[in-house]
């Protein structure tokens, strides 16, 4: 018989297993607040208020759904994403999944490291294509302790500069809070339009990030990867570590959710109706102007934290992807000095740095449906993960998400190129 004594010994014991699981999904969540999505939720916040937030709810949600799919993969297979996939596809299909991935994870590297570069000229004047350089050689160092034999310490760097972002861009709320009810309006869906459906998929795009699915499997594969005589966890072990996953991917994607919405609430209820805060420039200095210049400055820094972050977590993806879908390996340091050209290009040029933020995770939001939906049918494919199939409310969950970003995705394109044919 057990003892009142055993059984909270034996819920400390449970509890202490969910929290040691805590990190991959804190990594992976880092994709979800990076630059593009402080463009896309301030742009959105400035021009329309409210109105968007439900996009968000939605696509939070949603992202926390495919996280644990991604992350159930690795757990259950102890393969990634990308080396399933490789299984699946003859060699030239390979090739050809890989080039869009590729595109879609160059388009995550420009949104990090323009927003970086931004985030130095805001707090030091530095120009932007040598703070783009800076930014790449921090970035550099956060991925040089990446390693599955010290993969904690990669998380726990990880996790100290999201709590810097956390507070970099929740701070403006305490000084300038939200209309109660504006927020709750936004909260039903609807549009005003092709500019708000073109943010809506930036911010969908910013938000379910492709480069976030694949990479996920590879931080949960790595994090509880076989044992040094090759043993694969066994069926117990394996529940455990779902049911510490899910614990996981809820709290990690829960505070991302929260940064996300309260970028726009901030937005909304400082930037809206004054002219140029639809740039990230813009909106800082709103910020300073509203709220004071410590505001502006702890914004800034939550800003750099949310690039360097994120963009070594980009380039960990990129590393997983190219392994996984092509078997080659190649320094992680040479591929984020590869990747890092056409940032500094870019900026080089003088394009807009936000513009390019908002196309970038336009980009992104092509790319989703290549990861998610390959995802959900190895998720229920019995050959591929045996007993651990989804059910049936999860199944319609995912291909209701996928749908929806097909669907949003062709509602864009019509409303951009529809005034080009009529012409």
């Amino acid at each position: 018989m057990t003892t009142s004594g055993e059984a909270a010994t034996s819920a400390r014991s449970r509890w202490a297993l969910r929290i040691g699981i805590l990190g991959p999904a804190f990594v992976a969540s880092v994709a979800y607040v990076d630059p593009g999505n402080v463009a896309a939720n301030l742009t959105a916040g400035a021009r329309y208020g409210y109105l968007l937030m439900w996009v968000l709810v939605a696509a939070n949600l949603m992202a926390m759904l495919i996280q644990y799919l991604s992350a159930k993969l690795g757990v259950v297979t102890g393969r990634t994403l990308p080396e399933l996939l490789a299984q699946q596809f003859r060699p030239r299909a390979r090739r050809l999944y890989w080039a869009q991935a590729e595109i879609v994870a160059l388009a995550t590297d420009l949104a990090e490291v323009v927003g970086g570069a931004l985030a130095l000229q805001l707090l030091f004047r530095i120009p932007l294509p040598l703070g783009a350089v800076i930014v790449g050689v921090v970035s550099m160092g956060i991925l040089a302790i990446q390693d599955f034999r010290t993969q904690q310490r990669f998380e726990l760097a990880i996790v100290g500069l999201l709590s810097v972002i956390t507070i970099g861009f929740l701070a403006g709320l305490a000084v300038s809070p939200p209309s109660p009810s504006g927020a709750l309006g936004g909260l039903l869906p609807r549009f005003d339009g092709s500019d708000s459906v073109l943010l809506a998929a930036s911010m969908l795009g910013a938000t379910v990030m492709p480069h976030a699915i694949y990479v996920h499997s590879a931080l949960s594969r790595d994090r509880h990867r076989a044992d040094p005589d090759g043993h694969h966890p066994g069926h117990p072990a394996i529940r455990r570590l779902l049911r510490g996953t899910r614990v996981d991917v809820v709290v990690a994607l829960g505070v991302a959710g929260v940064v996300n919405i309260g970028m726009l609430l901030l937005a909304a209820s400082t930037l809206g109706g004054n002219d140029g805060t639809d740039t990230i420039e813009g909106a800082h200095a709103a910020i300073e102007n509203a709220l004071g210049p410590l505001v502006g400055v702890v914004f800034a820094v939550g800003l750099l934290a949310s690039s360097l972050a994120s963009t070594a977590v980009g380039s960990y993806a990129g590393a997983t992807i190219m392994q996984g879908l092509l078997e080659r390996r190649i320094p992680i340091a040479a591929r984020r000095a590869f990747t890092l050209v056409p940032s500094i290009v870019v900026l080089a040029l003088g394009v807009d740095p936000t513009w390019s933020l908002v196309v970038s995770q336009v980009v992104l939001s092509f790319g989703i449906p290549f990861a998610l939906i390959p995802l959900i049918r190895l998720s229920t494919s019995k050959a591929i993960v045996g007993d651990y199939t989804l059910r049936t409310p999860l199944v319609v969950a995912a291909w209701a998400s996928a749908v929806l970003v097909v669907v949003l995705n062709g509602a864009l394109l019509v409303l951009t190129f529809a005034p080009f044919a009529e012409r």
